[in-house]
């Protein structure tokens, strides 16, 4: 089922990185507008928010809308993985309060080594 909108964290990957794939992967990528500690632009009429060290070095990177290129987070993860070469975090999937604190920390990690589930405390 496509989620309604894609976030993913990348480490340590730089803003025209990003841009580039984002013209490339989703569509023209309009100039970066600054609102506070975050950026925001219209890639291929998608709005895409970028919040660099949301999580330490983990840039957060949100495309709302569920007309992305990706299904779902971990398509996305594997996409920016692929051109990015940084490690890429996403959520495991939809995830709501019903479910419990315990599943909100499940995460996957998409890297050099592969896919591998674990649980990241991000508080």
């Amino acid at each position: 089922m496509r989620q309604p909108d894609i976030e993913i964290y990348l480490k340590d990957a730089d803003q025209d990185g990003i841009t580039a794939w984002l013209n490339e992967a989703v569509g023209p990528c309009g100039e970066w507008r600054q609102h506070g500690q975050t950026f925001k632009c219209l890639a291929g009429g998608i709005p895409v928010t970028f919040l660099p060290k949301a999580v330490g070095k983990w840039h957060s990177l949100l495309l709302e809308s569920d007309a992305s290129p990706w299904e779902d987070d971990l398509g996305c993860a594997r996409a920016a993985f692929a051109a990015l070469g940084v490690e890429v975090r996403c959520s495991i999937g939809g995830w709501s309060e019903e479910q419990g604190e315990e599943d909100a920390d499940r995460w996957i990690k998409v890297n050099a080594e592969g896919e591998q589930e674990f649980i990241w405390r991000t508080d």
